[in-house]
């Protein structure tokens, strides 16, 4: 089922024009920061609407073999394999992130500009898919925006630390809910950096 919102028409096209301005040309450095200290190379790591997927690169140059990635643009995904070819071909994953399937699968989730492109009407939809992809200790960790909403016309979609605790909390147990302290320049003071403990449902 596609994201009845801003699906993959919508993303296959911004890919096909090249408009793809969120893309930072790295890593983004609060999740670098964050991923050096993962020491346990076996983690199951999933990074969903994942770009040109720069983490994922990091990591798999550290030796960490268990990355997926997931974008609903296929383009996305023929672009990154591209630049990391030795990246295995079965850890990407064209598909909407709200088809997939597995409960308690993955260790780890990484956020980055993923929430903030999906409509705000599919943010709680996010959440429980979330927590039904992650281990029973399994952690979503990332960055958000903390801007005011500032349109419902196009993403990228802002919202703020009060509506996030208010959608995550029946899911997950804030280890972290501040404000970055290592954005890039353009996004200083922007962003609250996230790292969320999946809470087991009932």
């Amino acid at each position: 089922m596609e994201s009845e919102i801003f699906g993959k028409e919508f993303w296959s096209g911004r890919w096909k024009e090249g408009n793809t301005k969120w893309d930072i040309g790295y890593p983004s450095p609060p999740l670098q920061e964050y991923l050096d200290g993962v020491s346990n190379k076996d983690e199951k790591i999933l990074i969903p609407g994942c770009g040109n997927a720069y983490e994922a690169e990091y990591l798999w140059k550290k030796g960490f073999t268990r990355v997926y990635l997931v974008d609903i643009a296929e383009k996305a995904l023929e672009e990154f394999s591209k630049r990391v070819p030795d990246f295995p071909k079965d850890h990407l994953i064209n598909k909407d992130f709200f088809d997939l399937e597995g409960i308690n699968y993955w260790n780890l989730i990484l956020e980055q500009t993923f929430f903030c492109a999906l409509h705000p009407s599919l943010r709680k939809k996010y959440a429980v898919k979330m927590n039904e992809l992650l281990t029973p200790a399994g952690r979503l960790v990332g960055v958000l925006f903390n801007d005011p909403l500032l349109t419902d016309d196009s993403p990228p979609f802002r919202g703020s630390e009060e509506e996030y605790r208010a959608i995550f909390s029946p899911y997950f147990t804030f280890t972290k809910m501040e404000p970055a302290r290592n954005s890039i320049p353009p996004r200083a003071g922007r962003e609250l950096f996230i790292d969320l403990r999946k809470k087991i449902q009932k």
